[in-house]
């Protein structure tokens, strides 16, 4: 991570939410790891840290007013900006999100945010309902498509005193963030790859289906992560409420049987990384109309084995050069993983713990064991995007092996 930043220039915005005081300790990483840091003052941030601390940490001068008569003769705004190699908006508040879509440019911040050339990383910050708002959301997706980037938000406990989504991202997410950006489309560039992400829907009538808790999160974090470093990723996903990843190609699918099929119409590629909770039985024929109560009790429904994606991927004739499963398991997690890695054939499979309480299922952060022929690699306890991070920079190395292909 250290090489990737070295040298390079960071213009960091501070805008005016309660987890300013986190971008202290993102600032002195970032020094610590070679990079030059500016940064600007939102007047609201300016209330929750000094511009004294943020100067002394940064070693720059910080830059808070659009107005300035120093600076605005150099056009300082343009100038800002176009000096950085990526800019960062920590903590991003919905109302500097809001501006961003809009366009506003109505203080230094904005003005440098419009004017910008270089990569954008948000890290959002607020309240759980301000970040679940269909105003938020909306505007989210249209940074999105812009091509900005994201990292987070956490889930948890909020300065609020409430719980859920809106808190920022650590200083270690976002610095991962920085380094996947700043060498974004060197160590996958040329390279294909293929994702599984979210749960599969099996209908067993036109109301009532089969299905399971997954979020999605975990693959789909990993198909943004993949991107970020130059690979064409195709993402083939079941039904989730997650926004599509930027610069990631999108097949959505509703079955284990559809999400086969397209799976297997994007080979060749390079790496298949199949983290889906595909669903392990369907039912053999569905109902065309809503199964009613009847006075008889329940209906018999009779279920079938769905196809092993994996396993038919690592099978398949043009078989990628590095197949990644996944093991969702509530007990003997290793033991289990290493046994299924066998058993499908493939060269990797990422182990974690789904039990009651485990908090993975539909949460932020996930504790995962990395097993391979090598043996079993335990990760400690990481946001999912900083999984997604690790695990992509694991495959850009392994691909890029004396033979090009995997160590099986």
């Amino acid at each position: 991570m250290g090489k990737a930043m070295d040298g390079k220039r960071i213009l960091l915005i501070i805008s005016g939410g309660i987890a300013a005081y986190k971008c202290l300790d993102l600032i002195r990483r970032l020094r610590e790891r070679g990079a030059v840091v500016r940064c600007i003052l939102t007047e609201a941030a300016a209330h929750l840290v000094t511009p004294l601390s943020v100067a002394a940490l940064s070693e720059n001068r910080v830059y808070q007013d659009l107005f300035s008569l120093t600076d605005e003769t150099e056009i300082g705004h343009i100038r800002l900006s176009r000096e950085a190699d990526l800019v960062v908006v920590a903590p991003a508040t919905a109302n500097i999100l809001a501006k961003m879509a809009a366009g506003i440019a109505d203080d230094l911040a904005t003005t440098a945010l419009l004017a910008a050339d270089a990569p954008i990383l948000v890290a959002p910050a607020m309240n759980v309902v301000m970040w679940e708002h269909p105003a938020t959301r909306r505007n989210l997706a249209l940074l999105l498509e812009r091509g900005v980037h994201v990292v987070g938000p956490a889930s948890g406990e909020l300065a609020c005193g409430e719980a859920g989504a809106g808190r920022m991202e650590e200083p270690e997410a976002i610095l991962a963030a920085i380094a996947a950006l700043l060498t974004r489309g060197a160590s996958l560039a040329g390279r294909r790859a293929l994702v599984t992400s979210g749960p599969t829907h099996e209908p067993i009538d036109p109301v009532r289906f089969l299905g399971n808790r997954s979020s999605g999160r975990q693959g789909h974090a990993i198909a943004a992560a993949l991107a970020a470093l130059g690979a064409d990723t195709v993402l083939v996903s079941g039904p989730t409420a997650l926004p599509e990843p930027p610069g990631v190609t999108v097949r959505r699918v509703e079955t284990a049987l559809e999400m086969l099929a397209a799976c297997l119409a994007e080979l060749p590629v390079d790496a298949a990384v199949c983290a889906a909770a595909v669903a392990d039985w369907r039912v053999d024929s569905t109902r065309e109309r809503k199964l009613k109560k009847t006075a008889g009790g329940p209906p018999a429904l009779r279920l079938v084995e769905n196809p092993d994606i994996v396993a038919a991927i690592a099978a398949a004739d043009a078989r990628p050069l590095l197949v990644v499963g996944f093991a969702a398991e509530t007990e003997d997690v290793v033991g289990n993983a290493v046994a299924k890695r066998q058993a499908k054939a493939c060269d990797w499979m990422v182990a974690n713990d789904v039990a009651a309480g485990s908090g993975v299922l539909g949460g932020d952060r996930n504790t995962v064991h990395l097993v391979t022929a090598a043996g079993v690699e335990s990760w400690p306890t990481l946001t999912k995007d900083e999984v997604a991070r690790r695990l992509a920079e694991r495959i850009a190395v392994s691909l890029a092996g004396p033979s090009g292909a995997a160590a099986r």
